[in-house]
């Protein structure tokens, strides 16, 4: 059988088109894998470089902190913040913390008086801080704190959270000791921090916050109380405290922290049974963090006459850091006690900081074997 060969100028054409495909398929797929790779976007959370509703470093007008934010959780309705690194990557691992106000304040406030949402890009954190409509956390609102918990984890994708953190202040925080024990958080959280919301292992005594003035100014005057004092707390939240004295039986790290002004002279307890539960070894010396920027917020309405136990106004300062090492299955339990400061002045960068660090040192991985 006679056939033609092909000439040497279509074998050049069948290479160029050979080539011309190989060409076009790595752009598709070049094309493909970054589109794969684009940023996460939670729904109904836009991202800026600058954090949504961000107080200036003094004088947060009060219009932003008391803003509730902008995020719906489609359940009940209800809005809350969501902060996240704009260039979060599918897959991405990261810690996920729920971030709870206390008495009397807001989710806003809540964001400045703790302000991790400065550090979410370095440490690669998601943060869900929401707000009580009654400025008061109930057991009305643990649908809502779930449903965003699920909202949250749903678009992360369960397998990509490091660890699941509570973090509370004053009536936040004991809320996050009242949760903690239920089924649905008991099985996802991983640790908890207390920001003056009552410590696991031994409380300190307190100092005399003193009576709210009868005429304090109103939250669209002046910068919000992130609390009340121990007269305006309603007795149901003074059950609940009774209610909580007993440990939980759940296993989740704990930091404890507090203004040194909220103490009574006896000052922190030396010993914590939470460390005891986990076999820490005996406390450390503590290590100090100094801050020579003051934090955000505070509450204007308690400064005539001042109260130092309830806070001042923001202002550089030290904290104290104790750490109870080498605890069994990796967990964290420590101490923290800002020098010469009270109940509501925001925390300073470093100390905060720090905190996170200790957060991202303790064992992780709850939310991965939960329901």
């Amino acid at each position: 059988m006679n056939f033609k060969l092909p000439s040497p100028i279509s074998i050049s054409k069948l290479r160029s088109i050979r080539l011309l495909t190989v060409a076009g398929a790595a752009l598709m797929l070049a094309g493909y894998a970054s589109a794969q790779q684009k940023p996460v976007q939670f729904a109904g959370a836009t991202c800026d470089a600058t954090p949504f509703l961000r107080c200036p470093d003094k004088d947060c007008p009060p219009e932003k902190v008391i803003n509730p934010g902008t995020v719906v959780e489609m359940k009940t309705r209800r809005t809350y913040f969501l902060d996240y690194p704009c260039d979060l990557k599918p897959g991405e691992k990261v810690t996920f913390i729920l971030s709870l106000h206390g008495f009397g304040s807001y989710g806003n406030w809540q964001r400045h008086y703790f302000p991790i949402v400065d550090y979410k890009d370095k440490y690669r954190l998601v943060i869900a801080t929401p707000n009580a409509p009654t400025r008061s956390w109930s057991a009305d609102d643990d649908q809502y704190l779930q449903n965003i918990v699920e909202s949250v984890v749903g678009q992360i994708g369960k397998e990509n959270i490091k660890a699941f953190w509570l973090v509370g202040h004053s009536q936040g925080g004991m809320t996050s000791n009242r949760i903690v024990r239920t089924d649905f958080f008991k099985e996802r959280v991983d640790g908890w921090l207390s920001l003056s919301g009552g410590r696991l292992g031994g409380n300190p005594g307190r100092a005399s916050f003193g009576p709210r003035p009868a005429a304090a100014a109103t939250p669209a005057a002046t910068a919000t109380p992130a609390a009340s004092p121990a007269s305006a707390v309603p007795p149901a939240i003074n059950a609940a405290m009774a209610a909580l004295r007993e440990p939980p039986v759940a296993d989740f790290s704990f930091i404890y922290e507090t203004g040194q002004r909220e103490m009574d002279e006896k000052g922190l307890p030396d010993s914590s049974a939470w460390a005891v539960k986990y076999n820490c070894a005996s406390r450390r010396a503590p290590t100090e963090v100094v801050d020579t920027k003051a934090g955000y917020v505070y509450d204007s309405t308690r400064q005539n006459p001042p109260n130092p136990a309830w806070g001042l106004p923001p202002s550089p300062g030290k904290a104290q850091v104790f750490v109870y090492p080498d605890c069994k299955d990796g967990r964290v339990v420590a101490d923290v006690v800002r020098i010469d400061k009270g109940h509501t002045e925001g925390l300073e960068p470093k100390i905060t900081e720090e905190m996170i660090k200790l957060m991202l040192s303790a064992k992780g991985g709850k939310m991965q074997q939960a329901r």
